[in-house]
């Protein structure tokens, strides 16, 4: 009888240890997560606007508009002096001039092409003419292309708190 019951515990312990094994496997599986490289302020990749939704956003905003979100688009400038600002691609060759809040936090001069979660404040805005060819002259133009700026522009800018570069 003894025989019995402690043959029948092995089994039960062995079978209770195969489905605790294929529970850890799928757990690990569903928890796999992306590594980013965080600046600013810690934020998550959850909730975030693709760049064609929020050229939508911006369609709607006026200047002086305000609105809190995240987003994920493609980098296509940074700053090449101390990497203070970046342009980030939208649809229709559109760009939003992201500025990092307070000076807090600066972006890596060497990822332009890459893809970004920015977490902040979008705006429109219009740009004057002397900040235009200040950016021109950090993004490396030359002295003919800074010369043909000569009215302001309407630019969809960001405040960004926090940045997230997928490593």
């Amino acid at each position: 009888m003894k025989s019995i019951i402690f043959s029948l515990l092995i089994v039960l312990t062995l079978w209770s240890c195969k489905d605790k094994t294929s529970n850890q496997e799928s757990e690990v599986e569903s928890t796999a997560e992306i590594a980013y490289a965080s600046f600013g302020d810690e934020i998550t990749d959850a909730d975030v606007l693709s760049a064609a939704q929020m050229a939508e956003v911006y369609n709607n905003l006026k200047t002086g508009d305000t609105v809190y979100t995240k987003v994920i688009a493609k980098v296509e400038e940074v700053c090449q002096t101390k990497g203070c600002w970046m342009r980030l691609n939208l649809e229709d060759d559109k760009e939003i001039m992201v500025k990092f809040k307070d000076y807090g936090f600066f972006m890596p001069k060497n990822i332009a092409g890459m893809d970004v979660i920015v977490n902040g404040k979008a705006f429109v805005n219009e740009m004057p003419v002397d900040e235009l060819k200040h950016y021109a002259e950090d993004a490396g133009k030359s002295t003919e292309e800074i010369a043909e700026i000569t009215e302001p522009k309407r630019t969809y800018s960001f405040e960004a708190d926090g940045v997230l570069i997928k490593e």
